[in-house]
């Protein structure tokens, strides 16, 4: 017991380690913007996928880029627009004729990191071809299904107070996503410090990878390895319960929720260096309507 609860500490400080190494080397670009680069190293390490939503111009499509360049993986980027098909985003048959056969052209969705450039400009149509990917990390084409790479994580950007030309992501879609990060104005002195830092050249031309998709995995596997108590699991059971009861709730979380919320708590004690995963209530409320579990 003692044997495995080193091998758990040592775990814990290994995934610490990393993600100080990815936010000190996103922080050479980004500026002020630390707790944001949590969220999407969380999700690297739950395998799943983040969507950063605020207005135009703070940042978002700098974040993901830092985020990709900070990791030895294939990354691509999807531009959606309305006209943008599925075809597209997946790939497609062709008939090579040097063969006489058909071959499959990759789309850009086969990369270990995909860039989803304002999502919400995509047509329903090309928005449900994400599904697949998203959640059982495969496409089909044509009757082919072709498993993608791994790690796979897909960073969605949108802009909230665009209307014309957009088209709003379903209910289905967004349960998919592990976060939603929002970025923010930056303050003066942040802001000032922005234009000192590009006004020769942009940082990020610059950046280097600190870890490769092989450590990636690695941690991931030491993630899923951290303790969780019955009690904690339980507890994040009942909040994931207190949802579908809530006065203010519409629409209660599915137990997709329950498992992202248990990975991402792993995640989070590991990037604080703790091998367990505690449980917290609100503190900005003495008395909240129901708890929030967390790391």
């Amino acid at each position: 017991m003692d044997q495995e609860k080193g091998t758990e500490i040592q775990a814990a400080k290994k995934i610490k380690e990393k993600a100080d190494r990815f936010r000190a080397n996103v922080s050479t670009v980004m500026i002020g913007k630390r707790e944001h680069h949590r969220p999407d190293f969380i999700t690297v390490l739950c395998e799943g996928h983040v969507l950063i939503e605020d207005i135009p111009g703070v940042g978002k499509t700098l974040l993901a880029k830092a985020t990709s360049r900070s990791l030895d993986c294939t990354f691509k980027r999807i531009q959606c627009t309305p006209d943008l098909l599925p075809s597209d985003v997946v790939g497609t048959q062709f008939f090579n004729q040097k063969s006489s056969d058909f071959e499959f052209r990759p789309g850009p969705i086969l990369a270990n990191i995909v860039l989803v450039d304002e999502i919400n400009r995509a047509m329903p149509r090309t928005q449900s071809c994400l599904l697949e990917s998203m959640q059982e990390q495969q496409v089909t084409v044509d009757l082919k299904t072709v498993p993608l790479p791994r790690p796979f994580m897909l960073m969605a950007t949108q802009n909230p107070i665009e209307l014309e030309g957009t088209f709003p992501l379903p209910e289905a879609q967004l349960d998919r996503f592990l976060l939603k990060a929002k970025i923010g104005y930056p303050t003066l002195e942040e802001e000032a410090a922005v234009l000192s830092r590009f006004q020769i050249a942009n940082p990020l031309d610059r950046l280097q990878s600190v870890m490769g998709t092989a450590e990636i995995l690695d941690l991931q596997a030491l993630c899923r390895r951290i303790f969780i108590e019955d009690s904690v699991r339980n507890y994040i059971v009942a909040v994931n319960s207190a949802t579908r009861s809530h006065k203010d709730i519409k629409l209660g979380t599915s137990p997709r929720c329950a498992l992202a919320l248990q990975s991402a708590s792993q995640a989070m004690a590991g990037i604080q260096g703790r091998s367990y995963v505690l449980r917290m209530t609100l503190k900005s409320s003495p008395r909240p309507s129901f708890p929030i579990a967390s790391s």
